[in-house]
């Protein structure tokens, strides 16, 4: 009996709690946060804070990079590829100048070797930051900042730099292939940004709520034929109106 009133009385975990999506940050957040770690000499969140934007790699994964995963001998790459532990898959990312100064002078402060992770634990039972840890940290970040950290999360690290190259290429292909999704429609029932362009029709409607012949993408080839196949990207292969991109270009736009 005590156990049944126990599970009557219990409260929803998001009781009071803002779930869904967490807003990406915005470029002058990013500045402002780069020059205050910056001036403090907080070398470990400087290296975290600007890899996290560059590799835009989840909190498991970015806490789990080791320095062979991110270094050529004594130097840091410009560009890296690590194995999702989620999906199981080869993502590749490229590391700006600014953030391989930043990790190697962190690398070189902590002293760590080939096969140490880039960010170590504190505490001598766990091997690496834990991803708790690394949202502790991001939410001090977000309060720094004077915004809400309900609104941010680990993930508004992951979401940012898509967010920025979105914006500039309108190219949901070269988001899918920096953040590695499998498939492109996942991308448009997640849009990187509540106040990006993409069209309210195209945010997850299911396709029983969608115009005969509809397709988020304009001038798409499907659209000839009159009909609309949910479940599969129109048109096939998007390619940006404006650019094709070039995924050595993704460092001008941070």
């Amino acid at each position: 009996m005590g156990s049944e009133a126990n599970a009557v009385h219990r409260e929803p975990w998001n009781k009071g709690k803002i779930v869904g999506q967490k807003a990406p940050f915005k470029l002058k957040d990013i500045w402002a946060l780069r020059v205050r770690l910056q001036m403090e000499n907080r070398v470990r969140e400087l290296a975290l804070f600007n890899l996290g934007i560059d590799s835009k790699l989840r909190g498991c994964d970015l806490v789990g990079l080791k320095v062979r995963d991110i270094c050529h001998g004594d130097q840091v790459a410009s560009r890296a590829m690590v194995m999702q532990h989620k999906t199981q898959r080869p993502v590749q990312f490229e590391i700006t100048p600014a953030t391989r100064d930043a990790v190697q002078k962190w690398i070189k402060q902590a002293e760590l070797k080939s096969d140490d992770f880039v960010f170590p634990s504190r505490i001598h039972d766990s091997p690496h930051l834990g991803t708790r840890q690394y949202a502790r940290i991001l939410e001090h970040w977000v309060e720094e900042l004077g915004l809400d950290p309900a609104d941010y999360g680990t993930h508004s690290m992951r979401r940012t730099k898509a967010t920025l190259i979105y914006r500039r290429t309108k190219n949901l292909r070269a988001v899918q292939l920096l953040l590695g999704h499998r498939k492109l429609d996942y991308l448009r029932r997640r849009p990187m940004s509540r106040d990006v362009g993409i069209p309210r029709a195209a945010r997850g409607r299911s396709a029983g709520h969608r115009p005969e012949g509809y397709s988020p993408f304009k001038n798409s080839s499907s659209l000839s034929s009159g009909r609309y196949r949910p479940g599969r990207p129109v048109g096939g292969v998007v390619r940006s109106r404006t650019r094709c991109f070039n995924s050595r270009s993704a460092s001008r736009y941070i």
